[in-house]
């Protein structure tokens, strides 16, 4: 099938082609797999492992990438809060952000962060999930599941749902 396309193409190779033709350089690798998103150093790691000849290959490859400034745990903070900020409490994010031994200042800053925004998120999250319901027992305990699930605090879930009924109630 592949040869066939080839013929068709009149001999010129498809531009995705040429990388599965040859073997790619760890550096290469890597960069293909920065260029999609943003990755910790041990996350990276884990991916490149399997294709580097040795340990000290791999390690001084991710040196580089660190070096050049394509490979910043900082970023990779950012982007992972960012990407899950809308969606998720402070409890669910930094638990992600610990999987991925991320250095503990790192941390702290991002839980400060986070926990200037904390309300207005659960907030907002009950408000698309939940708009235009009538106000029932039942309700307020699927709102409850709904923001525990999501990492939301015990204490902070109940504020955001009394705040959201006040508000649902004056209009």
């Amino acid at each position: 099938m592949l040869s066939n396309k080839l013929e068709i193409n009149a001999g010129r190779v498809a531009p995705g082609l040429c990388f599965m033709r040859q073997k790619l350089s760890l550096k290469a690798r890597a960069l293909r797999y920065l260029s999609g998103r943003e990755y910790s150093r041990p996350e990276l790691y884990k991916k490149l492992a399997p294709f580097a000849e040795s340990e000290d290959e791999l390690d001084s490859v991710l040196a580089w990438l660190q070096n050049c400034g394509y490979l910043s745990d900082q970023r990779f903070a950012e982007s992972l809060v960012h990407r899950m900020q809308n969606r998720y409490g402070n409890q669910r994010i930094l638990y992600e952000l610990n999987q991925h031994n991320l250095d503990l200042d790192l941390l702290a800053e991002c839980r400060v962060t986070l926990a200037e925004s904390e309300s207005d998120r659960a907030w907002q999250l009950l408000q698309r999930k939940f708009a235009q319901q009538s106000i029932t027992p039942e309700l307020k305990s699927k709102m409850y599941r709904f923001l525990a699930q999501r990492g939301f605090s015990g204490n902070l879930v109940q504020r955001a749902i009394k705040s959201w009924i006040a508000e649902n109630q004056s209009e």
